[in-house]
């Protein structure tokens, strides 16, 4: 009998050791890593991925030219699956659900204003095949998508963060949110024509808190205007339904 416990202590205790996080100290172990272009070369610069946290050998990637990209083998290779589908090759953000890796939400529209030419999108499309086909799903007229979040237990409650027309003004922009996979949009978080969302996040711990970076901007010929009265931090206790502005702590501008 005491043998027995001894080696249910044993065990007990080499459980303990493996769930806890190994640190490696040895740096000089990695000294031989390198970063390597695991493609696809064409396409132009990417702002968009999306990966499955149960299989690491399937990725999507959305470029600012070529529209998105799937990767089954971890980036040996990888096949466009917008092309024939979508109206642009523009894309802004990626979002699978976390409860069905077959539904994903794609937001069209490079979101970093650059100095050169930053194309615009046509809104939302959806797949719920895995990226095999796809439907045009609204927000045409956001333009510019930086963000999409989607509930953790329910694939058709999501969030798309727009951050609307570069060179002038246009009411599409902020926080729109669907409780029906995108059959619909309500505009749940609204500045002014100004001021688009420039991120999005969702807090992992509880679905129903939000946080929204807004920014005030707008493109000219002649330079960028980055800021101004309506940029700043917007928090959701209730699923983005109402929301407030974040400023004790925060800068002024």
């Amino acid at each position: 009998m005491k043998q027995l416990m001894v080696w249910v202590a044993l065990i007990f205790s080499t459980s303990l050791t493996l769930a806890q996080p190994q640190q490696f100290v040895e740096e000089k172990l990695f000294e031989g890593l390198q970063w390597r272009n695991i493609g696809p070369f064409r396409g132009g610069r990417c702002v968009a991925v999306a990966g499955l946290p149960d299989n690491p050998l399937v990725y999507y990637m959305g470029t600012t030219g070529g529209g998105v990209w799937k990767t089954e083998d971890a980036g040996i290779s990888w096949t466009n699956i917008s092309d024939g589908f979508f109206h642009t090759g523009s894309i802004g953000a990626i979002a699978i659900a976390p409860s069905d890796p077959n539904i994903i939400y794609v937001g069209t529209g490079e979101h970093p204003v650059r100095g050169v030419m930053t194309s615009a999108g046509d809104g939302v499309y959806k797949s719920l095949d895995g990226g095999r086909s796809w439907r045009h799903i609204g927000l045409a007229q956001t333009r510019h998508i930086s963000a999409i979040q989607v509930h953790p237990q329910n694939p058709d409650l999501v969030y798309v963060a727009a951050q609307g027309a570069l060179y002038g003004p246009n009411s599409e922009r902020g926080i729109y949110r669907s409780d029906d996979g995108g059959d619909s949009w309500d505009q749940a978080l609204y500045i002014d024509d100004y001021t688009g969302a420039s991120s999005l996040s969702m807090d992992p711990s509880n679905p129903r808190i939000l946080y929204a970076g807004m920014w005030d901007h707008q493109r000219m010929p002649w330079k960028i205007r980055s800021g101004g009265p309506g940029s700043g931090l917007y928090r959701s206790f209730d699923g983005g339904i109402n929301w407030e502005k974040c400023g004790q702590g925060l800068p002024a501008e």
